[in-house]
Parts: structure tokens; sequence; C-alpha cells
């Protein structure tokens, strides 16, 4: 039990992110995110200004679904701002006193908003591609914030001699297969940060990052405090127990002894 718990504890302390490789053998970066690591946590600035950069240029395309506009309190968004953030967005409610639908502004309660109505009319909009939900983004796909990061800052000009542009398309050195039906979302001063952060592209993404990090995952403080506690917990537990089995087995040993002479 206790080399169990041992080895446990040295696998969460010595845990490494590997980077993936894409399709194109390019490998993604690893970034330094103030989220990993045990006693983990997020950078709430970070957050507020990644969810600056999504409502004013991702939501113009991807979805939140997951969330609800009163999560946004959670990261220190002004409770005012979020209202009137809500209230931006036409919500079907109902049915009222004649049975029939109707459109209010949206409130703290309600999910928040996506761009389109269903996939249908987001594939008509885009041509045939689907811009995907971002709620789970950073879970869902392999090397995580790594690889959302790298995504949005792996466009370039400068595209290989076998990539074929008139194919449709843009190249990303870090999506599979090099070419995305994506246009580079960000680029240097996309938003005018309210807290006066110079906006580049790498804070942008860094910003935005953190953002999808923290959709994916609001309790991941909590999950690893509580994580911590159980392994300290566990620790003194299995002391205690070897303390005990020491000595119950040291007074069995003592009895055989004398009874041996």
């Amino acid at each position: 039990m206790r080399s169990f718990l041992m080895a446990g504890l040295l696998g969460l302390v010595f845990v490494t992110t590997s980077a993936p490789a894409s399709a194109s053998g390019d490998s993604v970066p690893t970034q330094k995110w103030s989220f990993d690591g045990i006693f983990g946590k997020f950078d709430r600035p970070a957050i507020e200004r990644g969810s600056q950069i999504f409502f004013e240029v991702c939501a113009n395309c991807h979805s939140l679904d997951l969330l609800s506009y009163r999560n946004l309190v959670e990261i220190g968004m002004d409770k005012e701002a979020v209202v009137d953030l809500a209230a931006e967005y036409e919500v079907e409610d109902g049915p009222n006193m004649d049975g029939e639908m109707f459109m209010r502004p949206g409130r703290l309660s309600d999910r928040i908003v996506g761009p389109y109505p269903n996939e249908q009319s987001a594939r008509s909009a885009h041509e045939g591609s689907f811009p995907p939900d971002l709620s789970v983004m950073v879970k869902a796909r392999k090397g995580g914030a790594n690889y959302i990061y790298a995504l949005l800052t792996g466009y370039s000009d400068e595209v290989p001699a076998d990539f074929n542009e008139d194919d449709g398309g843009y190249y990303n050195k870090y999506f599979p297969g090099n070419r995305t039906a994506m246009s580079p979302p960000l680029e240097d001063d996309s938003v005018e940060y309210e807290d006066g952060t110079p906006a580049t592209l790498q804070q942008e993404a860094h910003d935005v990052v953190a953002f999808l990090a923290w959709a994916a995952q609001p309790e991941l403080e909590e999950r690893k405090s509580l994580g911590v506690k159980v392994m300290l917990y566990l620790l003194v537990l299995t002391a205690l127990l070897y303390a005990l089995k020491r000595s119950i087995w040291g007074c069995l040993n003592l009895k055989e002894c004398e009874s041996a002479e």
C-alpha cells in the first residue's frame, strides 16, 4: 500500500506534458501555463482578457454552449458588465399565456448564445465547414492548451512549395495536414485590452487559450485542492497504519521470543 501511494505521488509530481507531433511532423511547442502542475491556478487577469478575445473575435463563428453567462462572474468579471453582455443577445423563451414562444433579452442564467441557430446554418455560412463548439476544446484536442496556442499562432504567409493555395484553405504548420478552413483569427491589435496590456498576437493567443482552458474545466482549482488534501490524508493514514502494524507485530514477536525462552 505504501509503495502504491508513493508511486502515485511521484507520478503527480514528475508528470510531464509531451509535445505531440502534427501529421506533417511539426512538434507543438510547450508553453508555460499558470494552471499546470499540482498547485497550478488560473491567471484571472489572463482569463478575463481571453474572454474579451472570445466575445469580440471567436464568438463570431464559434459557440460556447456548456457555459452560462453567470459563469463569467466567477472569473472576476463585473456582474453588471456580464448582465449587459447577456442582454445584447436574444433568447427564445416561453410559452407565454397564449402558448406561443417569444424572444427576450438574455439573462445571467442563460447559456451563452452561439452565433448560429443550428449546425446547418453554420455550415451554410462557412461553405460547408462547421466551426466547432469551444466549450471543451482544450480537453478534446491532443496537446490541449499547447496545441490550441500553436494553432492560433501557426499561420504563415510563407508556405511550402507543395502547398497548393488554389485548393482553398489556409496553411498552418501545426494543423493536421497543414490545411485548415479557418482563416487566421488573430493578429496584432485584434482587440484593445481594457487593462492596457499590449495586444500582440502571442499575448492574444495565450489569453484566449487560458480562457478556453478555464471554460473546459472551471472546477480545476477545486479538484486540485481536494486532490492534495486527499493525498495528505492518505499519507498520514499510511503512516498511522504502518506504526500500528509495527506495534502489533512487535508485540507478537516479543511474545514468541518469550515463549521460546
